[in-house]
């Protein structure tokens, strides 16, 4: 994993909670927040590679990184 990723990319902005299919926070989809404690490590890094790309493709750094700033 590299050392920017923490253990989830969640931000604790869940707008999947009020029934949004991607969370507006993180970018993950519902079922990728609901399974990720149960994921591989090798699906989690699929979501990870697919996240970044997402917040690269939009200009803007990945939210996980500004938390706890």
């Amino acid at each position: 994993m590299p050392d920017n990723r923490p253990s989830s990319p969640c931000v604790a902005v869940c707008s999947t909670a009020l029934g949004d299919d991607i969370c507006r926070g993180c970018g993950r989809s519902f079922f990728e927040v609901a399974n990720w404690v149960m994921m591989s490590e090798e699906e989690k890094n699929a979501v990870w590679q697919r996240l970044e790309a997402h917040w690269q493709a939009q200009g803007l750094p990945p939210p996980w990184l500004a938390r706890g700033r």
